[in-house]
């Protein structure tokens, strides 16, 4: 039998990672990182780092960690129990990573009491094993930046980060323009994500925000903040022009349903929108995440298009003409509910395209019925 050296080396710095005591020249440090060029990196990151130059302890801890290999990844996720988990890398390895990304890096030193340094580096630790190491993903709720604010908060005894940037604005206002150069990105999570985003965005969720809050935070009758340090600056990463994920493939696609009036092609499409409606319906109760539920982008990709398609495959002149008008009604009802929304621009051009089809088939069996009088 093979002896598990490996588990034997975790099993040693678990055992010395929870009997280490920091000096006092330990510092703890709230990391910010920058915005990556892949979807999940979009809006930077939040860690935490405890240096103690007496000890040796340089390390950097995250609650960002998920793995692709996950078992059904992508249904997991969409439902809503995708288990992110915490875990800790050295300083120096941390730094290389984001340098070959190309990812930039800030430094927050934090005035922490001693006593409340070495609570915290205790519940760092603690949350690297057993049960506390993984914890159920929540796009607004719980996530990397809210995982590490909760943590400050609860040991430091006190609210002291919250949110001190304009409350007015929606959430949905704050993730958008995080979208920039990834079109149909941007244009899937205006469609995927429902009236919770919408909400007013009265709480941290972004590492910016937690960043701007450590900025202001006062402990104590003291500033939290000691010092701003800059290790790593980049410039965000300017996506290259796609040949097929930009606006002119969507406005080109739409402009062929209208004038080009292939029925196959419209025929097809409204199924597929229909079925996407009906997943959007469905998964208010498959999913967890509330951001994707009582989604009225459903009446926009219509199930009740299917009932068109329908009618139009059976040659049913009346039961078109009142199909499309359930469509044309929901339609003016979406529009609607969109008037105040910055996704409404993204949209529109989906908006306009369906208005022209469903009202040219209103009025054409409309037509057609007349003659058949």
């Amino acid at each position: 039998m093979r002896f598990p050296f490996k588990a034997f080396l975790l099993f040693l710095f678990t055992v010395s990672a929870f009997s280490q005591t920091l000096s006092d020249k330990a510092r703890v440090s709230l990391i910010t990182c920058g915005k990556g060029d892949q979807l999940y990196s979009l809006f930077g990151h939040t860690a935490l780092r405890i240096n103690d130059p007496v000890t040796g302890i340089d390390r950097v801890y995250n609650y960002g960690t998920f793995d692709f290999r996950t078992p059904n990844f992508v249904l997991r996720f969409v439902k809503g129990d995708m288990q992110y988990f915490a875990s800790a890398s050295s300083f120096n390895d941390f730094i290389y990573e984001y340098q070959y990304d190309k990812r930039s890096v800030f430094e927050q030193l934090l005035n922490f009491p001693q006593d409340k340094k070495q609570v915290l580096f205790d519940r760092l630790n603690k949350s690297l094993q057993g049960p506390e190491k993984f914890y159920t993903y929540k796009f607004l709720d719980n996530n990397c930046t809210t995982k590490v604010m909760e943590l400050i908060n609860d040991v430091l005894g006190s609210k002291v980060l919250k949110k001190v940037g304009n409350k007015e604005v929606s959430y949905r206002d704050l993730m958008y323009t995080g979208f920039e150069g990834h079109f149909f990105e941007q244009w899937g999570t205006s469609l995927f994500f429902g009236p919770k985003v919408d909400r007013k965005a009265e709480n941290i969720f972004l590492p910016i925000e937690l960043w701007e809050s450590v900025n202001a935070a006062q402990y104590r009758n003291k500033p939290l903040l000691e010092k701003n340090i800059s290790w790593l600056v980049f410039d965000d990463p300017v996506m290259p022009f796609s040949i097929w994920n930009n606006v002119f493939v969507y406005l080109i696609f739409l402009a062929l349903l209208v004038f080009w009036r292939n029925k196959t092609l419209v025929l097809s499409y409204f199924t597929i929108v229909s079925l996407l409606g009906a997943f959007f319906c469905f998964q208010g109760l498959y999913s967890f995440h509330e951001e994707l539920k009582w989604d009225y982008n459903a009446l926009l990709v219509n199930p009740l298009l299917f009932g068109l398609v329908i009618a139009y495959l059976r040659k049913s002149d009346r039961q078109l003409f009142i199909w499309s008008w359930i469509n044309l009604i929901c339609l003016l009802l979406y529009l609607g509910c969109m008037i105040t929304k910055i996704h409404l621009l993204i949209m529109l051009p989906m908006i306009v395209a369906h208005g022209i089809i469903l009202l040219t088939w209103a009025l054409q069996s409309r037509k057609r019925l007349k003659v058949d009088r």
